[in-house]
């Protein structure tokens, strides 16, 4: 049986550390809001044809060295770009979309839209989507107390917050753009994490009503060893098929990158904080008995 629940320390301190370096790169140089959040101009590029993104991106980077970058598919065909690009000299936009239609022959028509979202609109976005992830955390809390207990369901939230954090944490450190796709990907890291946490939690309940006569801390270790399995299976399946489609399908690596991060934080928090957490919540329900 894995002794998980007598190493609790060890795994706080861990996910703590990881916690702090994040919060002190977010308090010195934030997070690397992108135009979604901040406004900025949009351009959809039509090539006509498939072209190379790396040799495109080289062109746009030279004059616009922050710009993001993604293959849009139209009809089969990854033949149109988008392109990102925060608050710019209008002269180096209008340069680098001359050096782009020269190199590749394009004519006018190859602009298909040039959208420029305002910075109240970005706000009023980050508004929402703190407004969405607060209401999928109440939602969770109260669905995870009715179905076990309310200590199941704090237990859950604090794991959640917890994948979220070290989500931002990564995102913090290599300063990675955050868009409309990572608030996505952030509420369905909260769908999987849930659904493994739940998985270990029905677990030990079951195993509190079979062994009577076993502390909480047995029970947990008993119930993430008879789950451990299949929760490593599960999220190394899930892994390998987000990174494949991060590698193969870079129109939608914004939303996949967070996913990797997040799913495999999700495992970790299920495993080594979610239980601990019920545990020590247990523990102190008792005392105060």
């Amino acid at each position: 049986m894995l002794k998980i629940i007598e190493k609790t320390k060890i795994w706080f301190v861990i996910s703590c550390i990881i916690i702090l370096v994040g919060i002190g790169f977010m308090a010195t140089k934030g997070l690397d809001f992108g135009i979604d959040f901040k406004g900025g101009t949009k351009l959809v590029l039509d090539f006509g044809k498939e072209f190379n993104k790396a040799e495109v991106d080289a062109v746009i980077t030279k004059e616009i060295p922050d710009a993001v970058t993604n293959t849009i598919e139209d009809t089969g065909k990854k033949n149109q770009l988008e392109i990102k690009v925060k608050k710019v000299d209008p002269e180096k936009q209008a340069k680098m979309l001359k050096e782009v239609k020269e190199k590749y022959k394009l004519d006018d028509k190859a602009l298909v839209s040039e959208d420029t979202i305002g910075a109240s609109v970005g706000q009023e976005l980050a508004k929402n989507s703190l407004i969405g992830l607060g209401v999928a955390m109440l939602g969770i809390l109260l669905y995870v107390a009715f179905r076990f207990e309310f200590n199941f369901g704090l237990a859950s939230v604090i794991a959640i917050i917890h994948d979220v954090l070290i989500t931002l944490t990564i995102y913090a450190v290599f300063q990675v753009p955050v868009n409309t796709p990572f608030i996505a990907a952030i509420l369905t890291i909260i769908g999987y994490s849930i659904n493994d946490t739940i998985v270990i939690f029905d677990r030990i309940r079951e195993n509190s009503k079979h062994y009577r006569s076993m502390d909480d801390t047995e029970v947990a270790n008993l119930s993430i060893t008879q789950t451990f399995a299949r929760s490593i299976n599960t999220t190394l399946t899930t892994l390998i098929t987000i990174v494949c489609v991060y590698f193969f399908v870079p129109s939608v690596r914004e939303f996949a990158f967070p996913l990797v991060i997040g799913i495999a934080t999700g495992a970790y928090s299920s495993i080594f904080i979610a239980s601990p957490i019920w545990v020590l919540l247990r523990k102190r329900k008792k005392k105060i008995k």
